[in-house]
């Protein structure tokens, strides 16, 4: 299947995989957690290259735009060693992430597999899966580790994840708040869905993807999606 494909989409009554990015989209991004990684980040690089706060802050954004991920910079271009990076990063206070209860309740009633894809590391994802109290609901956590440190939208981690793990694309749905990390799973045969932000790296007319084949559903919650797809008129309800 080419990046071209345009075959309609599974329907998601079909779906026995669903793998959700985590930051912004398993939890809203009003809870802002990401500000807080996106500081540190920055005071790492100027703590490691002993530079000023602004200038520090232009060359994380470059290494994110040149690399599409700041560590894959770092890592590139400095040799910097990744769990350092990561360990420092992700020591933030998660408590503005509200627990989610209704959330729960609606991956627990989804049928299928769920997985969580993320550019960034276990250690996060299993804090904030915590908090929220999702956890017990994902058998797999496959973070910027697994994938070699090789970030989305690389197509490469997508197919190693599908080999990985078993996955048969056609019956897979990815959910992701970046529009253009949801290009190589399009193209691959998995059904899409973009959780719409405002933010201009992530919608698809911004993001460097254009409106495309790419996006098969766009939710403004997913919370209130889920439930919808999961009531008794929906795709499947667990009792």
């Amino acid at each position: 299947m080419t990046a071209t494909d345009t075959r309609s989409p599974t329907p998601l009554s079909g779906i026995d995989v669903w793998i959700f990015d985590l930051d912004n989209t398993l939890y809203p991004a009003s809870s802002n957690l990401f500000a807080q990684i996106d500081q540190r980040m920055t005071e790492f690089i100027g703590e490691r290259f002993d530079l000023p706060w602004d200038e520090a802050r232009r060359r994380q954004k470059q290494f994110f735009r040149d690399y599409g991920t700041t560590l894959r910079g770092l890592m590139t271009e400095h040799d910097v060693d990744p769990i350092e990076f990561m360990d420092y990063v992700h020591d933030i206070d998660v408590t503005p992430v509200t627990p989610s209860p209704e959330l729960d309740r609606a991956l627990e009633r989804l049928p299928g597999r769920k997985i969580v894809y993320t550019n960034g590391s276990c250690r996060h994802a299993d804090n904030v899966l915590a908090r929220l109290g999702i956890a017990r609901h994902f058998d797999v956590i496959y973070d910027i580790v697994a994938a070699g440190y090789v970030p989305k939208p690389d197509p490469r981690p997508y197919g190693e994840l599908i080999e990985l793990h078993g996955i048969e694309p056609r019956r897979a749905c990815m959910v992701e708040d970046i529009a253009r990390n949801l290009v190589p799973a399009a193209a691959l045969g998995m059904t899409t869905v973009w959780v719409r932000t405002e933010a201009d790296f992530a919608r698809p007319d911004r993001g460097g993807v254009g409106h495309g084949y790419h996006i098969h559903h766009a939710v403004d919650d997913l919370i209130e999606w889920l439930v919808g797809l999961t009531r008794p008129d929906g795709i499947a309800v667990r009792s």
